[in-house]
């Protein structure tokens, strides 16, 4: 007696198996990117006591000093002839302080930390494209840096004497999104050339940090020589600030056309970067 199953003329056919070599996920994998976007930012939402409340905090605390104990009430910056409130000036330039320095934390970390825990496979086995890979963890960053700000926003909008309505939304967008977008690449670059806390440590201390305080949060670069104005002009972080703020108050320290191109250069440049470097698997695959 036969008991082989008797498959029916009628029953649908089982879908062929592709052949070797041959993609099954065409075009963009927009499920996989979508999935390791989501799996960053988790990871950085796990723990946003850390990651967003204490970074928004910390810079909070700058608006404090600087309008309590140095006496901001009442004092004026010059911005292109336009007198600018102290208060009004600095709480643009310290939000977007605080969403660099959170979107470059979110940046550097992945890659390089897979190296130190020996996780990396997880970011290089899944089928997602570099270009895909690349995407999903800057996307992650800007996210994150945007948590942040928020943040920083919604508390100095209550903080009496600050006044934080955009007088321009398009540029407060628009340079938020180029100028964290810089800094994520900036992070991810980090991220494929560290292999140690201490590398990631040192390239947030001596290059992150001082670039960030001496890029005009504090100051209006008028008031510098021009010798130093020419410094602040090769700072990419002050084209960040100074259209980040023309954004506040109507007002900027440099054309904000050429500053916007200078940060679309930048992020191309470094985005080919990243991507070339992670095509080539410098420093991540062996």
């Amino acid at each position: 007696m036969n008991d082989q199953p008797k498959i029916s003329p009628t029953a649908p056919a089982m879908p062929p198996f592709p052949e070797p070599g041959v993609p099954v996920i065409r075009n963009i994998n927009w499920a996989g990117s979508w999935a390791l976007y989501l799996k960053e930012v988790r990871r950085f939402m796990k723990v946003q006591l850390q990651t967003v409340w204490g970074p928004a905090i910390t810079t909070l605390l700058f608006l404090v000093i600087f309008i309590v104990a140095l006496g901001g009430s009442g004092r004026t910056v010059m911005l292109r002839g336009q007198a600018v409130p102290f208060a009004d000036f600095v709480a643009p330039g310290l939000i977007i302080m605080g969403m660099i320095n959170a979107c470059f934390a979110n940046a550097s970390f992945p890659l390089m930390v897979g190296k130190v825990q020996g996780t990396l496979v997880d970011y290089l086995m899944p089928p997602i494209s570099v270009g895909e890979l690349l995407g999903a963890l800057v996307a992650s960053s800007v996210t994150r840096a945007l948590f942040v700000g928020s943040a920083l926003w919604a508390a100095m909008a209550l903080w009496p004497g600050v006044h934080v309505t955009p007088a321009h939304l398009w540029a407060v967008l628009w340079f938020a999104l180029i100028g964290t977008s810089f800094i994520a690449f900036l992070g991810v670059l980090t991220s494929i050339w560290a292999d140690k806390f201490d590398h990631n440590a040192a390239v947030t201390n001596f290059v992150i940090g001082p670039l960030a305080l001496l890029s005009g949060t504090f100051y209006s670069i008028d008031r510098l020589p021009p010798f130093f104005q020419g410094i602040s002009h090769a700072n990419p972080f002050f084209y960040i600030i100074s259209g980040f703020r023309y954004g506040f108050v109507a007002a900027a320290d440099t054309n904000i056309v050429v500053g916007s191109s200078v940060l679309l250069a930048l992020n191309i440049g470094l985005g080919t970067l990243c991507y070339t470097l992670l095509k080539r698997g410098w420093k991540i695959k062996a």
